[in-house]
């Protein structure tokens, strides 16, 4: 699909486009330049819900800026595609830490941009990452924080034919087997639990880089983890709502980008304090990489600290309080 240079204009491509603005406003500080990029009405759905407003972008961004002023970010891969002919949707993933240090986390912004404006954002922080590297109390930082929840495109129901359209509008057919195939894997092994089946899909020698700075290698560690992360919500399922493809060799070729959503009751092993046996709603993305045919990395992330929040909440122990959603 041929896209219109108005789509990233002045930045000679997508690529460039992301990379740069992002630097921007949270290397330089130019907080102000989101009232150029961003529509006065654009959404952002976060771990903490939905925000509909521009303002909010700008005061979230402060505040994140803010609280971590010796944090500097880069881009470790941009994931876009095109949406029509003046849009695209990006799956950047961007590598947060100190210049000289071995604590890092990452987060994944998926934006939506239209003719250089963004108009709906879908974004994911490792909050886990930073909570571990400092020794918090995560039921503390949880309790702290107000889960909004969702409104707009996340509260409808997924599109029927997610290869064809998914939330940010219809999708060019590229690469094809490849999307299958990830799609196929998220339903036999995340949904119908046939966690043999890893090794259809996946390389021997895969990694998977997930909350927490987690590393997982091999597909016996990729059906540990996701053990983990279901055992708490023995019975919830994976939506796919989005989907993007990009191949490029400064990211290692062809990598395909997934916005999933998840619920599920949590009544299972009560790994975020006393079972609710009430719904969750889980905003994550995963980016997977291919090398001849097969899966040989995954990037999963989601934000535990919110999702601790939001289970909080059920219980009642939250204090009242706004969170940021930017």
């Amino acid at each position: 699909m041929s896209l219109d240079p108005v789509a990233y204009l002045p930045y000679k491509d997508p690529d460039d486009f992301i990379r740069e603005v992002t630097d921007l406003i949270w290397v330089d500080r130019s907080i102000h330049y989101i009232r150029e990029n961003y529509e006065p009405d654009s959404i952002v759905h976060g771990a903490y819900g939905t925000s509909t407003t521009r303002d909010e972008v700008i005061e979230g961004t402060l505040m994140r800026i803010s609280s971590t002023p010796d944090r500097t970010g880069q881009a470790a891969d941009v994931i876009w595609e095109a949406r029509g002919d003046d849009a695209f949707l990006s799956s950047h993933l961007v590598l947060s830490g100190h210049l000289q240090s071995s604590a890092h986390s990452y987060t994944i912004a998926n934006c939506l941009y239209r003719r250089g404006r963004m108009v709906e954002e879908w974004v994911v922080r490792d909050s886990l990452a930073g909570a571990l590297e400092t020794g918090a109390d995560l039921d503390e930082l949880a309790r702290a924080q107000a889960f909004r929840g969702y409104t707009g495109s996340w509260t409808e129901p997924a599109q029927p034919d997610v290869i064809a359209k998914g939330d940010s509008g219809e999708r060019p057919d590229d690469y094809r087997s490849e999307v299958e195939t990830v799609i196929d894997m998220i339903q036999t092994v995340w949904n119908e639990r046939d966690l043999q089946k890893v090794e259809k899909y996946f390389h021997r020698d895969l990694v998977l880089q997930t909350v927490g700075n987690k590393v997982v290698i091999r597909p016996e560690g990729y059906r540990r983890a996701l053990l983990h992360f279901l055992e708490a919500f023995p019975g919830g399922q994976f939506e796919i709502r989005d989907i993007q493809t990009n191949y490029d060799v400064r990211y290692a070729g062809l990598r395909v980008a997934v916005t999933w959503k998840f619920t599920g009751l949590y009544n299972g092993k009560p790994n975020y304090g006393p079972l609710t046996g009430k719904p969750v709603d889980v905003l994550g993305i995963s980016q997977f990489t291919f090398h001849n045919g097969a899966l040989v990395k995954e990037v999963r992330l989601w934000d535990d600290i919110a999702l601790r929040a939001q289970i909080a909440g059920m219980r009642g122990d939250e204090p009242v309080g706004p969170s940021n959603i930017y």
